[in-house]
C-alpha cells in the first residue's frame, strides 16, 4: 500500500457531495480550491523555452475542460483518488501534449544536456531551472555558472525517481502521502529519498557562498 494522503477538509468533502450529484457550481469551487496548486505545478513544469509563447493559463484551461468531461467517470468510481491527485494527472497529461506539440524532438535534447540522459527528462529541466533561475546564491557569474553545474552534475547522480520526489515535494509542495500516491511508492521512501536527494543538493554546494537558498526538507 502507497503512502495515506491527507484527508479533504469537511467543506471540500461536502463540494465532493454536490459536485457527484451534478452541482455545476459546487463543482466550480473544486476547481477554485485546488487552482493555486494545479498552476504552481504548471509554472514550475512548463518548459523554459515556451515561456512567453505558452500562457499556463490555457494548459489549465484545456485540463479542466477535460475533468469536466470525464467527471461523470470519475465520481462514478467506487473508490476513486483524491480529487486533487485525479486533476493534477489530467493537467500534466496537457502538458505533456504542450511540450510535445511546441517542442517535439527537441525535448530529447534538452533533457540530455541537462541530465546526462538518452531520453529527455523534463523533470531535470525544471529542477535546474527552479534551484539556479531564482534566489541569492552565488552573486558573480563564474560563481553562478560554477553552482549551475554542479547542480545539473547532483541531478544526473540522481535516480529518476529521487529527482521527481525533489520536484513533487520541494516545488509542487505535495505531502509525503501525495508523492508517495503519485509515484506509486511507499509513504517512508518517499520521505526517505526526499532527505537524501536535499542532502546530495546541500552537499554539491557545500563550499559555495550563500549555497542555494531555501532548500529545507
Amino acid at each position: 500500500m502507497v503512502g495515506a494522503v491527507v484527508e479533504a477538509p469537511p467543506e471540500i468533502d461536502r463540494l465532493r457531495t454536490r459536485a457527484a450529484a451534478g452541482d455545476a457550481v459546487a463543482w466550480g469551487s473544486l476547481l477554485t480550491q485546488y487552482n493555486d496548486r494545479l498552476s504552481r505545478m504548471v509554472a514550475f513544469r512548463l518548459d523554459p523555452r515556451l515561456r512567453g509563447r505558452v500562457d499556463a493559463a490555457d494548459v489549465m484551461q484545456d485540463a479542466y475542460l477535460q475533468a469536466a468531461d470525464h467527471r461523470p467517470d470519475y465520481f462514478g468510481q467506487p473508490d476513486p483518488v483524491p480529487l486533487f491527485l485525479w486533476l493534477r494527472k489530467i493537467v500534466v497529461n496537457k502538458l505533456h501534449e504542450t511540450h510535445r506539440h511546441h517542442l517535439g524532438a527537441r525535448m530529447r535534447d534538452a533533457g540530455r544536456e541537462v541530465a546526462g540522459a538518452s531520453d529527455a527528462d523534463a523533470t531535470s529541466v525544471a529542477l535546474l531551472a527552479g534551484l539556479t533561475g531564482h534566489g541569492s546564491g552565488p552573486g558573480t557569474a563564474a560563481a553562478g555558472a560554477e553552482a549551475k553545474d554542479r547542480v545539473r552534475e547532483a541531478l544526473a547522480g540522481m535516480g529518476e525517481i529521487d529527482r521527481e520526489v525533489l520536484a513533487l515535494r520541494h516545488f509542487e509542495q505535495l505531502s509525503n502521502g501525495e508523492t508517495a500516491a503519485v509515484l506509486g511508492i511507499q509513504e517512508r521512501a518517499a520521505k526517505e529519498r526526499y532527505v537524501r536527494a536535499m542532502r546530495r543538493l546541500r552537499e554539491a554546494l557545500a563550499d559555495m557562498p550563500g549555497g542555494l537558498t531555501g532548500l529545507r526538507p
